[in-house]
């Protein structure tokens, strides 16, 4: 895996339930983990190389924390697959001068958002 410099590279979020966490990454983004003991799993790259970031059982979740935002090729599909598995749409989805977005919280009350071109 590549690194470049002065872009985002890693991404931490800090869950209340490890099982619940892994549960809805996986089935609304497909997300796949490397586990590191009961507190704390990386998300593996899509690429299958490295990883891009890590759910904390050990932090404290909730929103105020950076806005992570993950982009859709389908935001309307996309916000399907968050309300099924178990997030809630906190905002949008609405237009923005480069196309759409919405943000949800996950289980633990992370708010993240995701953005489309169209």
């Amino acid at each position: 895996m590549s690194r470049s410099h002065h872009t985002i590279d890693y991404i931490e979020i800090n869950v209340s339930d490890m099982a619940a966490a892994r549960d809805f990454y996986a089935q609304a983004f497909g997300w796949a983990f490397n586990d590191y003991g009961p507190t704390y799993s990386g998300i593996r790259a899509a690429s299958g190389d490295g990883e891009v970031g890590g759910l904390n059982g050990t932090g404290t979740p909730g929103p105020g924390g950076p806005l992570v935002l993950l982009f859709s090729d389908d935001l309307d599909a996309t916000v399907v697959a968050v309300e099924a598995a178990g997030g809630a749409v906190t905002t949008g989805p609405y237009e923005f001068p480069g196309g759409r977005r919405f943000e949800f919280s996950d289980p633990s009350g992370n708010v993240l958002g995701v953005w489309a071109t169209t």
